[in-house]
């Protein structure tokens, strides 16, 4: 499938991948599109949301020569002192040339804490269900641009490929601009290169 984007003075024809349903199963494929406009584009910063590293590692054998940034869930999303990703999976995803990043959700930091004491949602938690109309990987994908580059793993010059997924895998693959948090306004979503349709 294909998505036609007409500009001022032209058209460019851009693939955009649909897919039938979200989930893991749609993970290698995502990664393959990712890797292919990566190429054309000649874009440098790939970053990938991953709760084990397996979708990282995959990364990695398809888009090595890119700077790979593996995003994990923060420490204690799931139990308070748990981390879902094991230090070997780590190790591993560092050797082999990808930077790994663990810090707390750009979308779901102490705000949720609001939320959870108090029953209120804020800001940020508004803002992730608004981006979730479009998929839940697209959240993921906004979410952890704004985390590599908070963390200053990700140029904000120049635009990157945001890989993420619904549940477990990677099913949306976004060019975007990238922006800090506090400039969150600034990001601008450039392409969607896979995303699954949406019921």
């Amino acid at each position: 499938m294909g998505c036609k984007i007409k500009f001022i003075d032209h058209e460019v024809f851009l693939p955009c991948v649909y897919f039938e349903k979200s989930g893991e199963e749609n993970t290698r494929r995502t990664l393959e599109v990712s890797a292919q406009r990566a190429q054309k584009l000649d874009i440098r910063d790939i970053v990938i949301a991953t709760t084990s590293g397996k979708t990282g590692l995959i990364a990695l054998e398809l888009m090595a020569q890119h700077n790979i940034v593996v995003v994990s869930h923060s420490t204690g999303f799931v139990k308070p002192g748990f981390q879902q990703m094991s230090e070997e999976m780590r190790r591993q995803l560092e050797v082999s040339g990808a930077k790994v990043l663990t810090c707390q959700h750009a979308l779901g930091g102490i705000n949720r804490a609001v939320r959870k004491k108090l029953g209120t949602y804020e800001l940020d938690e508004i803002i992730a269900y608004t981006l979730r109309m479009f998929g839940q990987g697209t959240k993921v994908a906004v979410e952890i641009a704004l985390m590599a580059a908070d963390a200053g793993l990700i140029s904000i010059s120049d635009p990157c490929i945001c890989i993420g997924g619904t549940g477990k895998g990677a099913d949306t693959a976004i060019l975007l601009k990238p922006a800090h948090a506090q400039d969150f306004f600034d990001l601008r979503i450039m392409e969607f290169l896979a995303k699954p349709r949406l019921p």
